[in-house]
């Protein structure tokens, strides 16, 4: 049988007070998974869709600072403002061409953002996903609470409690089958919601989409986002400021 791979996604923009911890918490993710899966192979693409703060300079630093990322595994894409939808579909291309020894049907994506911390153990979650024969994995994230006024947590935590799924689809926690990205497209040049609008066409073409609320990946708090109706407008919209 052919080797499995991994690629995760990332788009970035102006997320230098976050995009390291993303980057620690992937490479502890990559070590798990050399762990439980030695013969998969698995490396990251960052997408720096028009960066104008210090996020390249804090990218460079960590891929020569971490021993994961000096092994060649971390690959860095610059575009000028093109959104996150056309970002993930770059970063999806250039992986595409790092796999091209791979079939498409033992080649796996997962994305996720740079706001956002993986859980040490996503990426096995994600192979054996790919392993267990599903198409897509729609995931759960979790409001890093140390950006949450506790009252506001409080109305959070109350709507979700352990277990539980609201349906919703996140770009932070989402993986998709290199055959199945194919098939469906590939993401949307979109400002927003392109990773809803991949898993309706995929559920609507009988794909098999399957979804967990296990190993949710923490994401920022924030209520004012890189896109206007994203995590973040869902979050004040829906939680609201607690004064």
């Amino acid at each position: 049988m052919s080797a499995t791979r991994i690629d995760v996604v990332v788009p970035v923009h102006d997320e230098e007070t976050s995009v390291r911890a993303a980057l620690d918490a992937l490479a502890t993710a990559v070590t798990s998974l050399h762990d439980a899966h030695p013969s998969t192979r698995a490396a990251v693409t960052l997408v720096l869709d028009g960066c104008t703060d210090g996020t390249a300079g804090i990218v460079g630093t960590a891929r020569q600072a971490d021993p994961v990322w000096r092994t060649g595994r971390l690959h860095v894409r610059t575009s000028s403002r093109v959104g996150v939808g056309r970002a993930r579909a770059l970063g999806t291309a250039h992986a595409r061409t790092l796999a091209r020894a791979t079939p498409p049907g033992r080649h796996w994506f997962a994305h996720t953002d740079a706001d956002s911390r993986v859980h040490p153990d996503w990426l096995v979650q994600q192979v054996d996903a790919l392993l267990a024969g599903a198409h897509l994995l729609v995931g759960a994230v979790v409001p890093d609470p140390d950006d949450l006024d506790p009252a506001v947590l409080d109305r959070w935590r109350a709507a979700h409690s352990p277990g539980a799924t609201l349906g919703h689809v996140h770009g932070a926690n989402l993986g998709v089958r290199a055959d199945a990205d194919t098939a469906l497209g590939g993401f949307d040049p979109v400002p927003e919601h392109e990773d809803v609008r991949l898993v309706d066409r995929a559920r609507a073409l009988g794909l098999d989409v399957r979804a967990t609320t296990e190993l949710p990946v923490v994401t920022s708090g924030r209520f004012a986002g890189r896109t206007p109706g994203g995590y973040a407008e869902h979050l004040r919209r829906t939680y609201g400021d607690a004064g």
